[in-house]
Order: C-alpha cells, then structure tokens, then sequence
C-alpha cells in the first residue's frame, strides 16, 4: 500500500457506480469523498469503506471543488476520479507501485467510456488519456467552473499503461441532463471572453456532428454512436446559443462628468434616459457645481428610467481623478462607462459598449466634435438628431453607428494614442484591482492616460471602439494646461516603473466591507 496517495472524488446522487468505484480503491489508505448534497445513498455507500473520509460543499465549480477536495488530504500525492469511474486492477496495481519520488512528475492514463456497458472508441471518446494524478506541493486543477484540468507547465508528464474505466452515460435522458448542465457552465465560464450568435452556434452544431458521426466513426457503433454524436452537437449548439444570451446582458453604470454646465449635462443626461440599453444608473460625477446643478440632478432624477445619483466634491480646483473616483465608489454595476458632461450620446451608445466589452480589456470610444453653431442648437433642443452628414461636425467618420462595422474594424492599440476619459469603458474588478484614478493628479490633463498605463501594466488590452459607442463633444473653450509639467512626471514615473497600484486612489471612498 502506498502511504504517500489520496484518491479525491466528487459525489452528488452517484450510487450506481460508487460500490464500484471505492471497491476498486480499497488497497489505497485514504479516500476523500467530497459530496455535493446528494439525496440517494451516496454518503451511505461511502461510509460503509474503511478507507473513507466524507466532506460536504456546495457546488462552487468543478476545478474549485476538486482543490478543495485535495487540501483535505493527508497525503502528499493526489489522484483524482470521477464518481463513475472505475480503476482497472492493473492500474491500481500500477499506481501503487510507483516511486513518487519526483514531485515534478504528472501522470496520466488511457480511459474507456462506455454507454452504458457498450465500450465506445468513436465520436472523439478513444485515444482519451487523461492526467489525474500529480504532487499538490507543485501544481492543482485551474479553477474553471467545466472543462477544468492540471495545470502543468514546468512539469513532466508520464503515461502508464493500466486502464480507468469510465461510465459516461446510461441512457438518453442522463445524456441531456448533462448536457443542459455542462452548457449552462461554459456560457457561465465564457461570458464576455468569447464571441457568439444564431449563425455561429448552428455552424458548430453543423461541424461537430460532421466531425462525430463521420470523421470519427460515430456510424459504427449503432444507435449509440447517433446518440452520441447528436448530443455533442446539440451540446455544442446550445452552449454557444446559451454564450449568445448572457453576452446580451450586461449591468453598465454610467458616469458622468459635471462642472457648473448644468445645460450641456442636461443635454447629455436627456440622451442617456433614451438610451435603446439603458444603464442600470447613471451617476453624476460633479466636481463641486453650485447648486443650479443639483436642482437640475433632482429634477431630472423625477423622470428618469434609472435610478440618477449625484456625487458631488467641495470646489478646491480641478480634480477630476478624485470626482470619477467618488462616482465609481458608488457604482453597482458590473461594467462601467465614463463619459464627460458634455458627451451627447447617441441612442446606440450604450448597446455599442455592451457589444464591444470583453473580459481582459478596456474600451476607448471615440468623439464626434460640434462646432458652436450645432452645439447652440443641441443645447436648446432644436437640434435633436445628428448623422455623419449633419452640418457642423468634424470628425465625420466617427458619427456611423454600426454594430457590423464595429465588429469588422475592431482594433488593439497599444500606445497612448487617443487616450481620453470623455468616452471609456472598463470592468469595475479591473477598476479596483488598480486602485482607480490616481487622486495625485491635480488639474487639467493626463490623469486618465496614466489610468490606461496602470490598466495596461495589468496586463489588459486596450480595443478603440469604432462604429460605435457615438457621442457628440459639445464645443467649449480649452481648460487651462498650467499643471501638464506636474502631471507629466507621475504620467512618466507609471510608465517607467510599470506600476499597477495607485495608493492614491479609489479605495479610500469605497464602503468599509468593500
């Protein structure tokens, strides 16, 4: 008996092949049964085995419960199983026997899936080596919710030569249980990093009976290669289709930029109550405004379809870095968009950020510029719609509003170029885990290129957003650049010394249990 191994399983209502599975592992000292709240006999099969230790957890995930399972282990080595898998004897033979002198080494074996007692080596399930047993001093499984695996880089992977035999499904309806779950768990895993539609997800659907049924000789094996092989396909589908609607939703709070405008942020604010995806809020981000612009806040907050909040600052000069950084403190949603209080948007505004927005990025939209005459007319409300052939625009280009286009032109840049605060897009944990605006910025200009510095030294990518996320910059006169020689020098020192955290930042406004 080899002392220095623990087999780890997970348990939910798997008492078919559980008296299977443990009578196979009975030569090993220390068995971890992590159970998932099962109802059938389970836990009663399980501690009927001298060699078993019983734990209970939520389902939090595949890989987190699978580390889970490992950190109650005693021993230093982990195998790994599934609750319908069975260790042939000469694997356990095999196993038992190893030196384990190496913890670099990872192990792996070949398994056989059947169907019910049909042996399937077709629709991709032959050939299907999987690495299950590894030192938990030098690696674990990834914490993906599905899918998840041991990670091996700067490891060693060995094959032995016994079997594990695995029970994959029993029938039709096990197979579309698991495949409704599986499903739910990748669109879950995946939202915001990968890329869906209708059209994508029949395409996948089409392929992979294809590839099943016929390039991997699905055919061969009767009714249980079709089964096989259209359950693949319609999981593939309806993971991809499942992706398509939680792509589709996403909680955006909008922040937006005031100081004592109260008629270009009421322009602004009007636009993004007719938003076609509204906001989940909007916030006001007001760098200390008299109070016109909170009686104008309070009013418009009457009729608008979102909650409309108002962080306001003490008037000590421009902080604009310490005014959005108010404003995101409050923030609920998941995403957030900042815009400047003199961004009239466009009703695709907020849909086009929503279809840009990707785990690993930020969004830098861009600006469609009016001239006094047009700004005048907006202003005053008799100018209402603006098109890339309006009178009065620069920038003319920046006005379409395609989602096809966007999707077509989208681009990584890697530079500073562009970089503007007026119209950006970012996801609240990426906001935190760089602490924010850096609140040493006093004055007009740069505090939110050094934002995308740190963003960027966090390892995100920056997208430029056209096509889309269209507002309109109302004409203004210049702020004054009297601090960019200050500013310049944090800007430079973020750059140079690759620094993520600001100390100067977000944290200090946000809840005491944030």
């Amino acid at each position: 008996m080899n002392q220095l191994i623990a087999v780890t399983i997970l348990t939910k209502n798997s008492q078919k092949y559980l008296p299977a599975c443990l009578g196979a592992l009975q030569a090993f000292k220390e068995v971890i049964i992590l159970d998932n709240g099962s109802t059938d006999d389970t836990v009663k099969i399980a501690a009927a085995f001298a060699n078993t230790k019983i734990v209970n957890s939520p389902f939090i995930g595949f890989g987190p419960l699978k580390n889970l399972a490992a950190q109650h282990a005693i021993s230093p080595w982990i195998l790994s199983i599934d609750s319908d898998e069975v260790l042939s004897e000469e694997l356990a033979r095999e196993i038992l026997q190893l030196d384990l002198s190496n913890p670099l080494l990872v192990y792996s074996f070949l398994r056989h899936n059947y169907y019910g007692t049909k042996l399937i080596k077709a629709c991709g399930w032959d050939n299907d080596y999987v690495l299950r047993l590894y030192h938990k001093s030098t690696t674990r499984f990834t914490d993906l919710p599905v899918h998840e695996y041991i990670q091996t880089d700067g490891l060693i992977t060995q094959r032995l030569n016994g079997t594990l035999n695995h029970y994959s499904f029993d029938n039709i309806s096990q197979l579309l249980h698991k495949m409704d779950h599986y499903t739910t768990l990748f669109a879950k895993e995946n939202r915001f990093r990968k890329a869906s539609s209708p059209a994508r997800s029949f395409f996948k659907w089409s392929f992979s009976f294809f590839r099943n049924y016929m390039l991997q000789r699905g055919f061969l094996y009767g009714y249980e290669g079709l089964a096989i092989a259209f359950s693949n396909a319609n999981g593939t589908f309806y993971k991809y289709m499942k992706l398509h609607e939680e792509n589709q939703h996403l909680s955006i709070s909008l922040i937006v930029t005031t100081y004592n405008w109260k008629e270009a942020l009421a322009a602004v604010l009007k636009s993004a109550f007719n938003q076609s995806e509204l906001p989940k809020e909007i916030i006001v981000a007001d760098d200390g405004s008299r109070d016109d612009t909170r009686m104008l806040i309070e009013e418009l907050a009457k009729i608008s379809p979102v909650p409309l909040l108002h962080s306001w600052q003490e008037d000590r000069g421009f902080r604009a870095a310490e005014s959005r950084n108010r404003a995101m403190a409050l923030a609920t949603g998941e995403y957030l968009v900042i815009i400047d209080g003199d961004m009239v948007l466009h009703p695709d505004f907020l849909k086009s950020h929503r279809q840009a927005a990707k785990k690993g990025w930020f969004i830098q939209g861009k600006r469609v510029l009016l001239n006094p005459k047009t700004t005048s007319a907006v202003i005053a409300g008799t100018k209402q719609h603006i098109h890339p052939l309006s009178k009065g625009i620069k920038n003319r280009l920046n006005a379409i509003s395609s989602g096809f286009l966007a999707g077509i032109f989208h681009q990584e840049q890697k530079n500073l170029k562009g970089i503007r605060s007026c119209n950006m897009g970012f996801w609240q944990q990426d906001v935190l885990h760089i602490n924010g605006f850096n609140e040493d910025f006093v004055g007009w200009g740069r505090e939110d290129s050094e934002f995308a510095v740190r963003l960027h030294n966090s390892g995100l990518k920056r997208r430029n957003l056209k096509f889309g996320g269209v507002a309109y910059h109302l004409f203004h006169n210049e702020f004054s650049r009297k601090s960019l020689p200050e500013n310049d020098l944090i800007l430079n020192t973020s750059i140079n010394e690759k620094i993520v955290f600001c100390p100067n930042g977000i944290n200090k406004h946000l809840p005491a249990s944030s």
